[in-house]
């Protein structure tokens, strides 16, 4: 039997902070998804990352090509895909914002390392919080092109489309167009305009029956999404965010079209130079976003998101992370 065959692709997949329950979830998945034999497990934590090692062995994945070091050259040598969740685990208490800093200079020094070891790489997905700003700070520190840098924002979408199915007492799949825009913070934008429920147009069911009071309910437990698992389950999620990130990665690989919003560098008449979820579809050749369409009310909701990514694009151009906007060409000259 070939095994090389039953692959989506044959190159190297390298899954950065493999030892923590996301990455480890995330080889996982790629492995049972068949994306590639080769895929290189990295983290600084030794035992924990040779841990995952053996369990990966232990599944006696057919064809695999599993290797695992704390060595970020090795790891990233050869690389063309890259999906990292290597940053600090957000705790009980913290918003994704108050990770910044810390996590801003972990993206600022894998910039630099695929620049020096794998700039062929095709794709990158970030996924480490907050990732609007890990995200724009890897894209800028790595001199690669928009359209190969992505970050996961699509749980917040999926957590609308859950929440809506839940209401309604609907299969989830039932649940259309659901869509959250902007930063994948606190001030993201929910819109719901577009949404269909069985078929059934959003706006018919909006104040008849899905009272008003229910539904900004509802949009706070999206935003919070996150928060609640941590209470629920005393830890942050990794389930979600694994798959839906390999489902990105697949997509890049060539594989279906990953149609989620997606976070991506956008550089529009009207958002500058921030890295914000839209309208996206990410295939072999990257990722391309489309216009933003909605109510009045969504709309005000997506620039005062914007507003608040500016604020914080600032804030580590203030410390020093990443330049003035103005020099970001002469690091990054696709930019």
């Amino acid at each position: 039997m070939n095994h090389t065959m039953s692959f989506l692709t044959n190159d190297k997949l390298t899954i950065v902070g493999a030892a923590g329950m996301i990455g480890s979830n995330m080889a996982q998945t790629a492995m049972m998804m068949r994306l590639t034999p080769h895929i290189c497990l990295y983290d600084p934590y030794g035992p924990g990352l040779e841990g995952v090692a053996e369990e990966m062995y232990h599944c006696a994945f057919d064809g695999a090509d599993i290797t695992y070091t704390t060595d970020m050259k090795e790891a990233l040598t050869g690389a063309k895909y890259v999906i990292s969740s290597g940053g600090a685990p957000r705790k009980q208490g913290m918003t994704r914002e108050d990770l910044l800093k810390g996590n801003c200079e972990i993206a600022e020094q894998l910039g630099k390392d695929i620049r020096s070891y794998c700039p062929d790489v095709k794709h990158v997905v970030i996924i480490f919080n907050p990732a609007d700003l890990t995200g724009l700070v890897t894209l800028l520190h790595s001199g690669l092109r928009p359209s190969q840098v992505t970050t996961l924002a699509a749980l917040d979408s999926t957590r609308l489309q859950s929440a809506l199915a839940k209401e309604f007492g609907v299969q989830q799949c039932k649940v259309e167009n659901c869509h959250t825009y902007g930063g994948h913070g606190e001030q993201m934008a929910v819109f719901a305009s577009k949404v269909t429920v069985d078929g059934k147009p959003f706006s018919e069911l909006l104040g008849t029956k899905l009272p008003l009071v229910r539904w900004e309910e509802i949009k706070g437990n999206v935003i919070q999404g996150g928060k609640r698992i941590i209470e629920l389950r005393g830890r942050s999620s990794f389930q979600s965010p694994a798959y839906v990130s390999v489902e990105m990665i697949a997509a890049a690989m060539g594989g279906k079209k990953f149609e989620w919003p997606a976070g991506c560098y956008v550089n529009t008449e009207k958002y500058h130079n921030v890295m914000m979820a839209m309208p996206t579809v990410i295939d072999e050749t990257g990722v391309h976003y489309g216009q933003v369409e909605g109510s009045a009310e969504e709309m005000a909701a997506l620039d005062a998101s914007y507003e608040h990514l500016c604020k914080m694009r600032d804030e580590i151009i203030g410390l020093n992370i990443i330049p003035p906007v103005s020099e970001w060409h002469t690091l990054n000259p696709n930019l």
